[in-house]
């Protein structure tokens, strides 16, 4: 009887189309209500709906981490750093001029650039 059910509920849910691709495959997200809220408005702003936003955030994700190094190695660690040591040679900022632009823009909400 249970499975049934669940045969029945599978044949019921229609198809799902993104523009005129189908879409075979559904992913269920638990968010929040307020950030249900943001995606939504975000996505609107774009002229998207929710889940054609959803999936191309995801794809940026991907992309994103795609184009990073990938140090799968103590040795390919070390040789990344030794690249950055021999491009960055300087000196650091003064952190405390650095933490000063920082509480200053939080009380403006924007940096001084």
């Amino acid at each position: 009887m249970w499975l049934d059910y669940v045969y029945v509920y599978i044949r019921c849910v229609p198809e799902a189309y993104a523009g005129d691709e189908l879409m075979s495959t559904r992913i269920h997200i638990v968010v929040d209500e307020s950030e249900k809220d943001r995606f939504t408005q975000q996505a609107r702003s774009e002229g998207k709906s929710l889940s054609e936003w959803l999936r191309d955030v995801a794809r940026q994700a991907l992309l994103r981490g795609e184009k990073g190094p990938k140090l799968r190695s103590v040795d390919e660690l070390r040789s990344f750093f030794a690249r950055c040591d021999e491009r960055g040679a300087g000196q650091e900022p003064d952190w405390k001029a650095h933490r000063r632009v920082i509480e200053d823009s939080i009380g403006r909400g924007a940096a001084e650039t």
